[in-house]
């Protein structure tokens, strides 16, 4: 009976390791933040290709969670996302650009405090097949980033 137990408490952990992953990233390096990410965890993202990139499939949806602590205090955020192709920008429109409103934060965040970032994100099948660094950064009003990451990702 308890090898039966811990086989299948395994199997459960295992289950939950295999849709949550921890997404390769680095901080912006020209953008100064008024924060420190801790850490990142992207749902269906398969960072096991050789190049680190994260593998979004696309015609699936994502959850982006961040962890953060912040060095200010900000009674509003907005979330702002670009794809980086080739060094060139392009905006990418969120559902939600609101940081203080269904995404697991609520404003005003205090100065010290450890905030998570979360989001669901539909990676629309009409997405072209490309890779592409996803720049990901959390503003406070006066449009200062609290965080900024990137995360090279390649849709297949």
């Amino acid at each position: 009976m308890f090898t039966y137990l811990m086989k299948l408490s395994l199997l459960l952990l295992l289950s939950v390791l295999v849709g949550v992953q921890c997404a390769y990233f680095y901080d912006c390096e020209d953008t100064p933040t008024l924060g420190k990410v801790q850490s990142i965890k992207v749902t269906n993202c398969d960072s096991n290709e050789p190049d680190s990139k994260c593998r979004l499939k696309r015609g699936t949806n994502i959850t982006f969670d961040l962890t953060f602590k912040t060095d200010v205090e900000s009674d509003t955020l907005k979330a702002v996302v670009h794809g980086v192709i080739l060094g060139e920008e392009k905006s990418f429109k969120l559902p939600n650009d609101n940081g203080c409103v269904d995404c697991g934060i609520t404003c005003p965040i205090t100065k010290d405090s450890v905030q998570t970032y979360s989001t669901d994100l539909a990676i629309q099948k009409w997405y072209p097949k490309v890779s592409v660094d996803v720049k990901w950064e959390l503003q406070n009003k006066e449009g200062k980033d609290i965080w900024c990451v990137i995360i090279p990702a390649k849709l297949a």
